[in-house]
């Protein structure tokens, strides 16, 4: 941006929108920054081609994967937490669990795998959605409102089977009401 022939008013806008986005957060995580300290390590230990080398050939998974540093992780006191009852813990600072956790956040985007396992649900037409579970729970208070929804598309009941506290729950909604029970 330095070598672009831009106006006073110009370089201070650029400036003031690129410190918005690459400010850490003191409340979350915010990747951006997260992503900029990463480049610039690499561009410490490997030197400015490195850059552009990973730029082309690195996917945001593959990224963490292989530059997301112990060194990093402490400096950037990045670590894992978990509600406990009333209060949020720190439940984890191991690097590579940091580390495997955020990959495993941009797979798939950090959405959730889910499948039609059956469009035609005990020959009725209903539709049978299976959760790929992958060691992340779904929020159960979004299914029951999301499920309604489902229903009004299909246009037939829907059921959704999912993993909760280690057992086999299934949800299934008419559009009206949506129950749980333990499969």
């Amino acid at each position: 941006m330095r070598e672009l022939p831009l106006t006073s008013e110009e370089t201070i806008e650029y400036a003031k929108l690129n410190s918005a986005v690459v400010q850490p957060s003191r409340h979350s995580l915010n990747p951006y920054y997260l992503g900029l300290k990463i480049f610039e390590d690499i561009e410490k230990r490997f030197g400015q081609e490195k850059i552009f080398e990973v730029r082309e050939v690195d996917s945001d998974p593959s990224f963490l994967r292989n530059y997301l540093t112990k060194e990093l992780t402490e400096e950037l006191d990045l670590y894992i937490f978990e509600k406990k009852g009333q209060e949020w813990k720190i439940t984890d600072k191991t690097w590579e669990t940091i580390r495997d956790q955020l990959v495993y956040s941009r797979v798939n985007g950090g959405y959730p795998y889910l499948e039609v396992t059956d469009g035609d649900f005990q020959r009725n037409g209903e539709l049978y959605i299976t959760h790929r579970f992958e060691g992340t729970e779904l929020d159960l208070k979004y299914i029951e409102r999301t499920l309604p929804y489902l229903v009004q598309l299909w246009g037939k009941q829907v059921h959704l089977e999912t993993i909760s506290d280690d057992k086999k729950i299934l949800f299934s909604c008419d559009g009206k009401k949506t129950s749980r029970k333990s499969v």
